[in-house]
């Protein structure tokens, strides 16, 4: 009998649902905001907020932890639905003990098969103090993926009753965490904001823009999707910290560029001749020219790493290992459950069949290395 391991059907698909989970769902909203693209989001503003603490003051992060951690978040508000920030945060104080008893029991009904060893950590998670650096830094980035969600819905309710309560407690949250000097930074530094809020863009653009989908996920849904299946398969092989966190962030921001381009379907970009060399050179222009002006220098180079060719293995150099061709094999697996889980909501088109159909045979005859032949099956059951 094999191994459990961390990354699995039934994990993959417990992250992916949280795209069912709406936000803000009582309030007047130009967009849907979604518990999926709020952990994405939060992900990358952690990711900011650690920059700044090891580049401005020296420290070093636990990286791993920071990614581990914020999955935990994301699977312990998978379980508790969409509750309002005040009553989940209250509920959590007031009867921590229980709700971290049911969060285990659900996870455990939901993911059946996982790694001893995570579910072990997650425990561990739930009943710890979280008072870490890197868990300040994971909480701050809450509030500011709050903030900027709450930025989005503010003007269409403000005749709404509470609505000025509700800015003022998400400020004074932040305020709680201004010791973060990226905190600061966002508050303060107009570059370092629209940086975020750039990042926070890709919550607009809907995956599969061309045809109808349950539930309409977004690209920056779908890179934290590919970036955590990543961070699964790293445990499973036991990678080292530095390529976690290579892959990881590799992952999450894979599809950056983006943001000033908009997605061009793969069919046009195999099909006309030299426009994906066109795209990828325009692309870079962009992000020097749009991007690396609100971060600062020293990071340069790192986003380049990973913005630049990330399907591509690296060994060594200058920022370590990466493991590229897996990374896109979790990209492909990702699209592949956001056409096969539309289909079994019972919404569908050709384009989307044809879709699934290409991305399956893609990983049936590549996708080795992380294990997308069970995978694949296990979707097929929950999926059926």
């Amino acid at each position: 009998m094999s191994a459990k391991k961390a990354l699995n059907g039934d994990i993959l698909y417990l992250i992916f649902d949280t795209a069912n989970m709406h936000r803000w769902n009582d309030h007047l909203t130009i967009v849907d905001l979604t518990e999926l693209d709020k952990q994405a989001h939060k992900a990358a503003i952690s990711w900011v907020l650690g920059k700044y603490e090891e580049t401005e003051t020296g420290i070093r992060l636990d990286w791993t932890r920071i990614i581990e951690h914020s999955l935990f978040s994301l699977i312990q508000r998978s379980a508790m639905t969409d509750l309002k920030p005040q009553v989940f945060h209250r509920i959590i104080s007031e009867k921590s003990e229980e709700v971290n008893k049911y969060v285990v029991s659900s996870f455990d009904e939901n993911v059946p098969d996982i790694d001893p060893k995570f579910r072990s950590r997650l425990k561990d998670y739930l009943s710890s103090d979280k008072t870490s650096k890197e868990d300040d830094i994971i909480r701050a980035a809450h509030y500011l993926a709050t903030r900027w969600e709450f930025k989005t819905v503010y003007d269409a309710n403000r005749s709404m009753y509470g609505i000025e309560n509700t800015k003022r407690e998400i400020e004074e949250q932040i305020m709680q965490h201004k010791d973060l000097i990226g905190v600061e930074k966002q508050m303060d530094d107009e570059n370092t904001f629209d940086f975020i809020d750039l990042i926070g863009q890709l919550r607009f653009q809907q995956r599969w823009a061309r045809t109808p989908r349950i539930p309409r996920t977004t690209v920056l849904g779908h890179s934290l999707m590919v970036a955590n299946m990543m961070f699964l398969h790293d445990l499973d092989r036991e990678a080292d910290s530095r390529q976690i966190y290579n892959n990881f962030y590799t992952a999450l921001f894979h599809d950056l560029p983006e943001v000033l381009t908009k997605d061009v379907i793969t069919p046009i970009k195999a099909n006309v001749g030299g426009l994906a060399h066109l795209l990828e050179s325009y692309e870079r222009e962009l992000v020097q020219s749009r991007i690396m002006p609100l971060v600062p220098v020293s990071w340069h180079k790192e986003i380049e790493f990973m913005v630049y060719e990330p399907f591509t293995d690296a060994d060594g150099g200058e920022f370590g290992r990466r493991a590229g061709k897996d990374i896109k094999l979790c990209d492909i697996m990702a699209a592949y459950i956001e056409a096969r889980a539309s289909r079994y909501y019972g919404t569908s088109s050709k384009p989307l069949q044809n879709g699934e159909k290409e991305l399956r045979k893609k990983l049936e005859s590549t996708g080795g290395s992380i294990g997308a032949k069970e995978l694949l099956e296990r979707l097929d059951v929950i999926l059926k």
